[in-house]
């Protein structure tokens, strides 16, 4: 897999799993404004554990449905979401360079302080590539402010590489063709 879909992939699946809805069954609630820290670990992937930052507000959260909806119709043909007793599920299934996924999520917790997300995804890359399945855990808890010289949308990934997700378009150009 190229850096580049390594980095769509992560970028994509980390936006399409933040606190945000539409057009959805359901809409999970917005997240606690200020700094969030998300630990994402992956059994089943050779990529190592990964700890980012990003800052929210209202209106950030609420964009992000709105945002990525273009990017999300290029790429996924199914994003559901459903209210549950211990929190929410949602199911997507997207299509990238070649590569199908196909993802179902279980979301607990607040949307003030913590919450996880635990998902299954299985890809495939073509017919000569074996498919494969991953659980990605993403634990996140609210750190308190941003930070002065961030803004809302800012990501800050490791190696101190950022993004701002307000910057949809950007993250269009990551797409292999």
């Amino acid at each position: 897999m190229t850096p580049r879909l390594v980095a769509f992939c992560l970028a994509f699946g980390l936006l399409a799993l933040l606190p945000a809805g539409a057009a959805r069954a359901d809409e999970m609630p917005l997240r606690k404004a200020g700094l969030w820290e998300m630990k994402m670990t992956r059994t089943g992937s050779p990529l190592p554990a990964m700890t980012m930052q990003q800052c929210t507000d209202e209106t950030t959260d609420k964009a992000m449905s709105t945002a990525f909806s273009p990017l999300s119709q290029e790429v996924c043909s199914k994003r559901d979401v459903q209210k549950t007793a211990a929190g929410y599920i949602a199911d997507t299934a997207c299509s990238v360079g070649g590569m199908s996924m196909t993802t179902h999520s279980e979301i607990s917790g607040d949307f003030n302080s913590a919450y996880t997300v635990k998902s299954t995804s299985h890809s495939e890359r073509g017919p000569n590539a074996a498919p494969a399945d991953h659980v990605t855990t993403i634990e996140a808890k609210w750190l308190g402010a941003c930070k002065p010289d961030q803004k809302p949308g800012d990501v800050v990934m490791p190696g101190g590489f950022k993004l701002n997700i307000k910057d949809a378009d950007k993250l269009k150009g990551l797409l292999p063709k």
